[in-house]
């Protein structure tokens, strides 16, 4: 089974072969990222360690340095569900769903006047086009684009799989970003709700443990 488990003060320990590789934010016309571009991928086992404290020599795997530096990993994030915590947009044709909570601060929602400006203009074809794009770009999942007809989400279809992304823009080395539903157990084996895209901080300086709050920067 495809888990990810928190240790208390240490790593995440990934379980049941879930690939990994590093992927880094591209910068587009706009100045600001747009793309998501996969560098390479990093030979893994069927159990691996994932530095969660920032101070790895060999990242993004554990190396042990969380004991030498006493690193308090103590989780913080709550456990209510994206439903509970997200906000609505309403637009023409698509509604956005932002909780705000899971911010990692990639900044794919900025181009063009933002995604939220995007989403009212939604019956305009492009504008609905790369809200879309934006809302599928936010790696933390804070941002969800909906179909106005249907009512249900627009997600990208991700396998399985974790990308240890970087900023180059901001010279920062980003979250790990956790793709296709895998469950995430905290220290004390309480599941996280599973979504299809969430990001892990992997600096050690998020206020909301386990997940990223842009505290890299």
């Amino acid at each position: 089974m495809k888990k990810i488990k928190v240790c208390k003060d240490g790593p995440y320990i990934v379980s049941g072969n879930v690939p990994l590789d590093k992927t880094i934010a591209e910068i587009g016309e706009s100045d600001e990222p747009e793309f998501w571009v996969k560098k390479e991928d990093y030979k893994t086992g069927e159990n691996y360690s994932l530095c969660r404290c920032g101070h790895t020599k060999n990242p993004p795997f554990c190396d042990g340095s969380h004991t030498a530096k006493k690193f308090n990993g103590t989780e913080t994030a709550g456990f209510e569900t994206f439903e509970e915590l997200a906000k609505t947009y309403k637009g023409p044709d698509l509604d956005l769903k932002d909780a705000e909570v899971f911010c990692a601060s990639a900044r794919f929602c900025h181009p063009k006047g933002g995604t939220w400006h995007l989403t009212k203009k939604s019956n305009d074809p492009d504008s609905k086009k790369t809200a879309i794009e934006q809302a599928c770009n936010c790696s933390a999942g804070r941002l969800v684009a909906y179909d106005k007809k249907t009512g249900k989400p627009i997600e990208p279809d991700f396998k399985p799989h974790i990308s240890a992304t970087e900023d180059p823009q901001e010279d920062a080395i980003g979250p790990l970003w956790v793709k296709g539903g895998i469950p995430i157990e905290s220290a004390d084996g309480k599941l996280y709700e599973v979504r299809n895209r969430v990001t892990l901080c992997r600096c050690g300086k998020s206020r909301n443990k386990p997940f990223c709050d842009g505290g890299h920067f």
